[in-house]
């Protein structure tokens, strides 16, 4: 496909960058420093000036805050007026406490009175239907930088419904919590492409939603790109983790509750797709464990201790015939763990004589494949093969992949 040449498109100080079906959009990055500011806010210190005279729909939910703890919807309508149209809610629901995988209700919003319309349901793509009211559809969600999560998933669905339907496509920028530098882990092959690996960046690809956006439209990952603005945060730079911006956490999921935990999801999120293991769900630290039944907890923590992973250490735990380790990682660990996670996957499986990927069947097996990206670490490790060779294999891609998204960059 031939694509349309990109655009940028400044109103004085607004960073708003913008692409047009192109594979390298012209950027023109607006003067860093001052104080921090996350994207909603920016827009509203312009007074929603592009938006103005639109019929604006709103990808939301309960993370959707300005740095003043204000509801985006609530500050849009009130800006906005009846120019704010519809909602739109991603996995778990507007209110954030719909468990994984459980589909969301189209309903009413108590607070503005809108419509949400579901994009967990029935759904997970916007239908022409769900558009016919809105000229502009803005994307305000907090991610986590990992792959697998779906609200990333959700922006590109929609950026291919809204280019479909003839609407423009805008993301309010925010942090990536875990900083903008860490790139790890392996590749998503087409066949295994699914909602928790909707675009093929790595597992942890260390950008932020809106440059997610303009690489999505500029390398072709959808089958057409919109009239795309990016409205970009000021004052955040890839040196910076999500205790540095001085915002508040709010809880992204039911198991994601503090802003340590994207970490603890990247640890071990691909080995709770096993089977017989304990990653610490229902605990004070969801994904904060890595543990199976019937392992010695010494033995895993030797192990462990063996990694030689810097930033996150390590303690032993028994309960409920499970043993394993419970993790401490610190929120600017230099480990690489995406790395822990398969390392620690292949020691359980070791010391749980081979049950841990021996019993994984059925959805459970296809849904392990997706999340990796591919059938290949549960076919190497069945095969004997060590975890640090698997992981030894992604480094080519992670290099290429750093070098393929410098264009899109948007923060220092």
């Amino acid at each position: 496909m031939i694509l349309a040449r990109s655009f940028l498109f400044l109103a004085v100080s607004l960073a708003l960058t913008s692409c047009q079906m192109a594979p390298t959009p012209q950027m023109y990055p607006a003067a860093q420093g001052g104080p921090f500011m996350l994207g909603i806010d920016f827009l509203a210190s312009r007074n929603f000036d592009l938006l103005r005279g639109k019929r604006v729909g709103l990808i939301t939910n309960h993370t959707s805050m300005t740095g003043r703890g204000e509801r985006t919807r609530v500050v849009m309508q009130r800006a906005l007026g009846p120019m704010l149209t519809a909602l739109y809610a991603p996995e778990h629901g507007i209110d954030g406490t719909i468990g994984a995988g459980i589909h969301v209700s189209t309903r009413r919003d108590s607070v503005t009175g809108l419509t949400i319309y579901s994009l967990y349901g029935p759904t997970r793509k916007p239908t022409p239907q769900m558009l016919a009211g809105i000229d502009v559809l803005v994307f305000d969600l907090q991610d986590i930088g990992s792959r697998s999560y779906t609200y990333i998933s959700t922006m590109a669905v929609a950026m291919e419904a809204a280019a479909e339907n003839g609407k423009q496509f805008v993301v309010l920028d925010r942090p990536n919590p875990m900083g903008g530098w860490r790139v790890e882990g392996p590749p998503l092959e087409p066949r295994w492409k699914s909602f928790v690996g909707q675009i093929p960046v790595p597992y942890v690809h260390g950008m932020t939603a809106g440059e997610l956006a303009m690489m999505t439209a500029g390398r072709g990952w959808i089958s057409r790109a919109p009239r795309l603005n990016v409205v970009k945060m000021q004052g955040w730079n890839r040196s910076m983790v999500w205790q540095d911006t001085g915002l508040r956490w709010y809880r992204t999921s039911p198991n994601i509750p503090h802003a340590t935990s994207p970490l603890y999801y990247v640890a071990t999120g691909i080995l709770g797709g096993a089977a017989a293991v304990d990653i610490g769900i229902g605990t004070e630290n969801p994904f904060g464990y890595a543990g199976a039944s019937g392992v010695n907890p010494q033995a895993m923590l030797a192990a462990c201790q063996r990694f030689g992973m810097s930033g996150v250490s390590f303690s032993p735990y028994s309960k409920n015939g499970f043993g394993g380790v419970r993790l401490s990682i610190h929120p600017r660990a230099q480990a690489d763990l995406t790395a822990l996670d398969v390392l620690m996957l292949g020691e359980l499986n070791r010391l749980s004589g081979g049950k841990v990927l021996g019993k994984v069947s059925g959805s459970k097996l296809n849904l392990f494949h997706k999340v990796y990206g591919s059938e290949s670490l549960y076919n190497n490790l069945k095969r004997g093969v060590p975890a640090s060779r698997i992981v030894a294999g992604w480094r080519g891609f992670n290099q290429s992949f750093r070098s393929d998204r410098q264009q899109y960059l948007l923060y220092p």
